[in-house]
């Protein structure tokens, strides 16, 4: 039995977050067919017949950088009739956040890709950027809700450079102290016994995130903006 109905074309477009240099990062690529050919892109591909969009957002991380078994969230449908001047395609967008250090840059090189900080985003095709608006907003309200940074920053960071990382992702001032003291009560990281000397005489000590079997249940982080200085 077939439907009796018009046959549209499903993507997928993920928005690949990295973190690099004091400044949040997405992986982007130019286009190498019709139409927007040559334009800035979101790393993206068709929905093979006998794969789930999920299993579509994964295979496109993997031939983009190497990565399996990474963070991937999806995040929107977009479905306006004309987002796509060549045909309908109706696309699902996904974020994902990765280590960029451990990344293929090779086969990143390969496809064409670089990794542009998130505040000289240069114009991108058709509704990317909407796309990467909307997983922005998708990640600082992952932010708010839980200590991230295990999948961005380096396996021993200091507390400055978690500090740094959440003033990359919201881009405001706020409080480090409160800060501070609202990720110790979660007791998800733990500090090491050697220190960071590069930047100081005295040095900072080095944390790590727990295993996810090490931590208890707690409550939500909800990080508020209205921390500010």
């Amino acid at each position: 039995m077939t439907y009796n109905h018009p046959k549209f074309l499903v993507a997928v477009d993920c928005v690949i977050f990295g973190y690099e240099d004091s400044e949040l990062k997405v992986l982007l690529r130019h286009r190498d067919f019709d139409p927007g050919k040559g334009g800035w892109s979101l790393p993206g591909g068709f929905v093979n017949e006998k794969e789930s969009v999920e299993d579509a957002a994964l295979r496109v991380l993997f031939e983009t950088t190497g990565l399996k078994d990474i963070f991937l969230e999806q995040i929107y449908t977009f479905s306006e009739p004309n987002r796509d001047p060549g045909e309908r395609v109706i696309s699902v967008s996904f974020f994902a956040l990765i280590k960029i250090q451990d990344h293929d840059t090779e086969l990143v090189g390969k496809n064409g890709a670089h990794w542009i900080p998130i505040s000289e985003l240069p114009e991108l095709i058709f509704d990317h950027k909407v796309m990467v608006d909307q997983a922005l907003l998708a990640l600082q309200t992952k932010a708010a809700n839980e200590v991230i940074g295990r999948e961005l920053l380096p396996d021993f960071f200091t507390f400055n450079q978690l500090v740094d990382l959440y003033y990359a992702i919201y881009k405001r001032p706020f409080d480090p102290s409160n800060f501070r003291k609202r990720v110790k009560s979660l007791n998800v990281i733990e500090r090491l016994n050697f220190k960071d000397k590069a930047n100081s005489r005295k040095g900072a000590f080095y944390y790590r995130f727990k295993e996810p079997e090490q931590i208890e249940p707690y409550s939500r982080m909800v990080f508020r903006l209205h921390n500010q200085r």
